[in-house]
């Protein structure tokens, strides 16, 4: 990865590549868990209605990008805001009711006995009456028709393309701004892979959520992001548009399975 991890893009790159004034602002982030630093200043800025994937090695610091952003780590220095706002210490349940932020996990999340209707009203568990999460979740059914057929089956009987779609809509309950999605292709046949990166597609387009997700299949991942940042040993080592690093020979013979002729 020597070849990637040269001089750190600038914040004027980070910022043009944003797409308009920031809903997310990370600067100088360094995060990690207990006593051990993961992230070693990380820069990144994302606008409305735009879609960031960042692709890496193996322990390159992306889920914790993710997991910063949420709360779940240690942030020893830097910031994080959210439309302005300082949210870096937050706990998580603020920062999903307060600040407009939700995360879909990368692992298997849905509560399987529960049926689909209940699953979603555990979306809305922050909500200050049961009746608005209620509301919340017929607004889903109306939009994902698939879910509402299967709303009072138990949701072990869904497909693993149904299932995302479940935890996708349960993180959507809070209407919130920015979407942290953990690697949303995993485990899925290439049909239901298409059919996640097809609602997202939406969620950014005609609902203006700015969405941050990590990635493992790089091609899929780039092709639908609108920017690609491309972390290394816990750094930034490189920023482009998804289309740009498609087209960048280091980026495709490290993560892409390109060979250099």
């Amino acid at each position: 990865m020597q070849h990637l991890a040269g001089e750190a893009p600038s914040r004027e790159r980070i910022a043009e590549l944003a797409g308009g004034e920031p809903v997310l602002c990370i600067e100088n982030l360094h995060a990690g868990y207990g006593k051990m630093e993961i992230l070693h200043g990380v820069d990144l800025q994302l606008g409305a209605g735009r879609s960031l994937c960042m692709i890496g090695p193996n322990g390159a610091g992306k889920s914790t990008v993710l997991h910063s952003i949420y709360g779940f780590t240690r942030v020893r220095e830097g910031s994080i805001r959210v439309d302005g706002r300082d949210i870096t210490r937050l706990r998580p349940n603020q920062k999903l009711k307060q600040s407009g932020v939700a995360y879909v996990l990368q692992d298997n999340s849905v509560f399987p006995d529960m049926t689909v209707e209940e699953n979603l009203w555990m979306g809305g568990y922050l909500m200050e009456r049961p009746e608005q999460a209620k509301e919340a979740a017929e607004r889903l059914f109306d939009k994902y028709q698939r879910l509402a057929e299967r709303r009072r089956k138990p949701a072990r009987v869904l497909s693993g393309g149904e299932r995302r779609l479940l935890e996708i809509s349960r993180a959507l309950m809070m209407n919130p701004r920015v979407l942290l999605v953990d690697e949303p292709s995993i485990g899925l046949e290439p049909r239901y892979v298409d059919l996640v990166f097809g609602i997202l597609s939406d969620l950014r387009r005609n609902e203006g959520k700015a969405i941050v997700m990590v990635e493992q299949n790089a091609k899929k991942g780039l092709e639908f992001a609108d920017v690609g940042y491309v972390l290394v040993n816990g750094s930034v080592a490189r920023v482009g548009t998804g289309a740009e690093l498609l087209r960048d020979p280091e980026v495709g013979r490290l993560f892409l399975g390109d060979r250099l002729v």
